[in-house]
């Protein structure tokens, strides 16, 4: 793994790790200096890092297509959450990009990143694995 990739690998653990401790501005503050040391795009990449600990090593490539129930009628942070993983598990980089600019635009990113962590943290137990 090269310098930036072990740097995403441990500001997606530090994020895994506050978001575990229930500590939401540790999550935020993670995200803060993420950005500040590194840039949106690095904020970016620790988000696809995160997606890719909710869907774990062993799945099947796609195409895929995730269906989630009433997703029209959850929260804007909830469908984020469900159509950037969606991304992530089909390896549709631009729809991820897209989806992570559109929320930075409409001032909704610290939510979806916030919700994204809880998401993640949530798997990890339902596995067995936090």
């Amino acid at each position: 793994m090269d310098e930036a990739g072990d740097e995403t690998y441990q500001d997606a653990a530090m994020v895994l790790e506050s978001a575990l401790a229930g500590d939401g501005e540790g999550v935020v503050h993670t995200f803060d200096t993420v950005v500040d040391r590194r840039g949106m795009s690095a904020a970016y990449d620790v988000a696809w890092r995160l997606a890719g600990e909710m869907v774990g090593e062993n799945f099947a490539r796609g195409p895929w297509r995730l269906e989630f129930p009433d997703i029209d009628d959850a929260n804007y942070d909830k469908r984020w959450v469900a159509r950037f993983v969606s991304a992530y598990v089909n390896e549709d980089i631009p729809s991820g990009t897209a989806l992570f600019t559109v929320a930075l635009v409409d001032g909704k990113l610290p939510d979806c990143l916030m919700t994204l962590a809880g998401s993640a943290v949530a798997t990890l137990r339902r596995r067995g694995a936090a």
